[in-house]
């Protein structure tokens, strides 16, 4: 297995269906990059729970998941389970958003995801973002579509237990859910850990990358 850095990040995007998403899906990432780029500027695009308790969360999550990073989080108000009918509107944010960043990584949902809010955000990703590298994370989920992932980013065991901490302090709204539990979240990060010969991982598709293999210096 060959390992590959990103070099210093100056700017992320992370996109989600829903306020939880991109915590669930690259919680660990986010912790581990904001750390080891101090400053670095992260754009949040989440398409609904606008004006809602989840909103309040998602703001507060995402500040703590990127602590020491320069965030800022839009949350719109599309209806949950029902993206494929505001397609223009997701477009559209999505557009605005490219216009103020020109983003290093991009963090969003599998384009295999089976719910169909993830999947179309998924798909609008790289109609938008063309030439950029995306990382899809990925959301177990009853559906049962966890797939066998092609990257990895390792945790430390300290910060796979930061995930969970805060995934639990700060989305008080989904703690009632039957798969939102430590076992599920370290679980999922333990079996990511084992494909890539690392204690705790996540896991995200990466469907196209372009390596500059000249030397440097």
């Amino acid at each position: 297995m060959i390992g590959l850095g990103t070099g210093g990040l100056e700017r992320i995007v992370a996109l989600g269906a829903h306020c939880d998403d991109i915590a669930i899906g690259a919680g660990g990432t986010l912790l581990t990059l904001c750390a080891a780029n101090p400053g670095v500027r992260v754009d949040a695009l989440v398409l609904s729970g606008g004006g809602t308790e989840r909103e309040a969360e998602e703001r507060a999550a995402l500040a703590a998941f990127c602590q020491g990073a320069d965030v800022e989080v839009t949350v719109l108000k599309l209806p949950d389970g029902r993206f494929p009918a505001h397609w223009e509107e997701a477009k559209n944010a999505l557009e605005e958003l490219r216009r103020r960043t020109d983003p290093d990584l991009v963090l969003s949902p599998r384009t295999a995801d089976a719910h169909q809010d993830h999947r179309g955000l998924a798909t609008l990703v790289p109609t938008v973002f063309r030439t950029h590298l995306q990382l899809e994370y990925e959301i177990a989920k009853w559906d049962g579509d966890l797939a066998k992932p092609t990257a990895y980013v390792p945790l430390t065991p300290e910060r796979a237990e930061e995930k969970v901490r805060l995934l639990q302090e700060h989305y008080a709204s989904q703690r009632h859910r039957p798969w939102y539990d430590r076992e599920a979240f370290l679980g999922l990060a333990r079996i990511r850990g084992i494909e890539c010969g690392q204690r705790y991982a996540e896991a995200f598709d990466l469907k196209k990358l372009t390596l500059d293999l000249t030397p440097k210096g």
